[in-house]
């Protein structure tokens, strides 16, 4: 969003128009609302903000819910913005730890600072980004307890404050930087702050795990089966004993494993009744070897992360899948044998293998009213196919 949107969206005229569309439906003509928000007399550039705006709140409803009806976002601050249900677990960390002021180095629209602020802690969101920071400002105005500071977090005066978050961006103009050092606010500089007060950083899931400092506790979090983030806490943020832990939402639903560090694997074994892909979550937090125990299972193979057992036992940290049959993994003898059971709808699922499972699915020319899950996996130096079905 550039200065000039901001300027013309944020007064009265501006947000009471934002206010009065219509929820944003992407078949929607957008040449016709323009067209006719244009005739009402409104400026191009504020058509062009709220229409923006109205999209924005749209898509941000899937993190944050009703509240999105009511903020402002950018694009990339919506990116990077943690789920509000999430930035709860964040902000409840600082409040059990009996923190009470709380620097959000790096704000980005505030959600995570807007969490912090809705347990009644003192918060302070520092953004370098003036555009950024003039929209957490108003995402925060409910909120007394909240403040904006447009500054860089790395020259933030810390005094007075006991506690710390940080989400450091990690693009740049579209472009994600890999490099943690180009990252606002550095690595280094995020981790390095942990020796001055306690500290909870947010990091994508798929960070090099060398990174990890020993003294800290890292939690992976996977929301509906898509693993969210990474968080690193410090100090008294961190849980004693707890090095590695996995924290699996859905369904309006929480439940983790915990760990004093990475977990051993249970041996390999052959295909059982059942197979269990674990979630992401515990697949990072490389906690796979506990969930198998919980399960009595062992693995499809030592390199690949697929659980199979004999009996089904229910767990919120896999899916498990009953088997059907399972065949050597050959398009020929799929296709044949999938039309034969009259399956034309079919969810693909791969480790350790190099298929596309559109291009796959494509090329099996599926036809019925059947449904199955064709599981394609390497065990050992073979190439199976598990054909079965989800077990609820």
């Amino acid at each position: 969003m550039e200065q000039s949107e901001l300027r013309e969206l944020l007064t009265a005229d501006g947000l009471r128009l934002l206010d009065s569309l219509p929820r944003w439906d992407s078949a929607s003509d957008v040449v016709r609302s323009v067209s006719e928000l244009r005739k009402a007399g409104h400026s191009p550039v504020l058509v062009a903000a709220v229409l923006h705006q109205s999209r924005l709140r749209a898509k941000a409803e899937a993190k944050f819910g009703p509240f999105a009806a009511r903020m402002l976002f950018t694009t990339a601050g919506l990116e990077q913005a943690t789920r509000l249900s999430v930035a709860a677990l964040h902000a409840g960390r600082f409040r059990d730890a009996g923190l009470t002021r709380i620097a959000d180095l790096g704000s980005g629209i505030g959600a995570d600072a807007l969490a912090l602020a809705s347990l009644d802690l003192l918060v302070t969101a520092v953004e370098l980004d003036e555009v950024t920071a003039a929209l957490a400002a108003y995402n925060l105005a409910p909120w007394s307890n909240a403040s904006v500071v447009n500054e860089d977090a790395t020259g933030f005066d810390l005094d007075g404050f006991d506690g710390a978050w940080l989400d450091p961006a990690r693009r740049s103009n579209g472009r994600r930087l890999n490099d943690p050092a180009d990252w606002t606010p550095s690595l280094d500089f995020a981790f390095g702050l942990a020796s001055r007060l306690p500290v909870g950083v947010k990091l994508g899931p798929g960070i090099d795990r060398d990174l990890i400092p020993p003294d800290s506790e890292a939690q992976w979090v996977s929301v509906d089966h898509e693993v969210v983030e990474l968080g690193v806490w410090f100090g008294p943020l961190a849980r004693a004993g707890v090095a590695r832990a996995a924290l699996v939402i859905a369904n309006g639903r929480s439940a983790e494993l915990t760990a004093a560090g990475d977990s051993d694997d249970v041996d390999a074994g052959p295909l059982g009744e059942f197979v269990y892909e674990p979630d992401g979550a515990v697949i990072r937090a490389r906690l796979i070897g506990d969930l198998g125990r919980q399960i009595q299972g062992r693995m499809l193979d030592p390199q690949i992360a697929y659980l199979t057992a004999d009996e089904a036992v229910p767990t919120p940290f896999a899916s498990c899948f009953r088997v059907r049959e399972t065949f050597a993994f050959d398009e020929r003898v799929l296709k044949r044998e999938l039309a034969a059971r009259g399956i034309g709808v079919l969810e693909i699922k791969k480790r350790g293998v190099d298929i596309d499972p559109a291009v796959l699915r494509k090329r099996l020319a599926l036809k019925g009213t059947e449904s199955a899950t064709l599981i394609v996996a390497r065990v050992g130096e073979r190439r199976i196919a598990v054909l079965a079905d989800r077990v609820s």
